[in-house]
């Protein structure tokens, strides 16, 4: 049993990132502490978490060796902050992307916990240095990035503090893949951390073509789901860069030209408004009245089609 299995994870925010988050650490055996300040939104995720797992076991997706009952058991939940704090050796904080209530939590925090407690932020581009200055335990404070829905996505980025102690990061990066997530380190921080900056880069100039008709919306998804994301969902890509030519050394003389020229046709940042966000929003939307419906059918789906894609990548890591 390692160090932080002898405590208690918190929890901070009930949303869906986590109780995300409280199913993948009861997953792996953690006691967890879900806290929110109303009492209600903390009784309802409890409940929430429940269906969710007993619909996994249904469809033989339940991640872990625990039964549903057993998992549930390491599930606590709590609306008083220093009653949720008691035993935690790592927080993880799930609030939304507001720096400011970051801060005020993150101050609050600090008062209430010792100095082997790690404290985590789930943020996905909020800089580390302007959360996490000023604190007294700022040595002990990392972001931990997932990819929603952590639950069936396992990437984590790690991005520390400038001050943040190497042993943070590495107890961090142990607890991770001992819950069976896939953590990589940033070894300093930068705007939008790495997978971000990767996306922003693919929408954006998906975005352009859209916009110069080139191709349509529906077809510019199925370039990356039919073409690139499907080579990706095993290999990145610079790898898959290494396995087109005789090594990434010869990729680059056989192929740098024409990257560079290509790259220099590339149009400027858009704006992400107006009649191109419209035309795009149009394209991805089927032509029933019930939105909101249509966005839970495909979110389930969605999870769905990760969550057996994480499953065949698992089975092809054994092999």
């Amino acid at each position: 049993m390692t160090d932080l299995q002898k405590g208690n994870i918190m929890i901070f925010g009930s949303g869906l990132i986590g109780r995300s988050w409280a199913m993948v650490f009861a997953s792996g055996g953690f006691r967890v502490k879900l806290y929110d300040i109303v009492k209600e939104q903390v009784t309802a995720a409890l409940e929430d978490i429940r269906k969710q797992m007993e619909d996994l076991k249904k469809s033989g997706m339940l991640r872990g060796t625990l039964s549903v009952n057993e998992q549930m058991a390491l599930i606590s939940g709590s609306s008083d902050l220093k009653t949720a704090l008691e035993g935690a050796v790592f927080i993880q904080e799930c609030v939304p992307e507001s720096l400011e209530l970051k801060q005020k939590i993150f101050s609050e925090i600090d008062l209430h916990v010792n100095d082997a407690t790690i404290i985590s932020s789930s943020t996905s581009c909020l800089s580390p240095t302007k959360m996490f200055n000023g604190l007294k335990h700022v040595k002990n404070c990392i972001v931990a990035h997932p990819v929603n829905p952590p639950y069936y996505v396992p990437l984590v980025e790690l991005v520390p503090h400038p001050e943040t102690d190497v042993a943070t990061v590495e107890k961090t990066y142990t607890l991770m893949k001992n819950i069976g997530q896939s953590p990589v380190k940033l070894m300093k921080e930068t705007d939008g951390f790495v997978l971000n900056r990767l996306q922003y880069a693919v929408i954006s100039e998906a975005w352009r073509l859209v916009e110069d008709e080139v191709i349509s919306p529906r077809d510019v998804d199925i370039v990356m789901s039919e073409g690139l994301g499907m080579r990706y969902a095993f290999l990145g890509p610079l790898e898959t860069a290494h396995l087109n030519a005789e090594g990434f050394k010869s990729y680059c003389e056989r192929y740098g030209e024409g990257i560079k020229r290509v790259l220099g046709t590339f149009g400027p940042v858009p704006e992400f408004s107006g009649k191109v966000a419209e035309k795009i929003d149009e394209a991805l939307w089927d032509q029933q009245n019930d939105k909101n419906g249509q966005l839970e059918a495909r979110r389930e789906w969605r999870n769905t089609c990760l969550s057996h894609l994480a499953k065949l990548k698992n089975e092809m890591k054994k092999n």
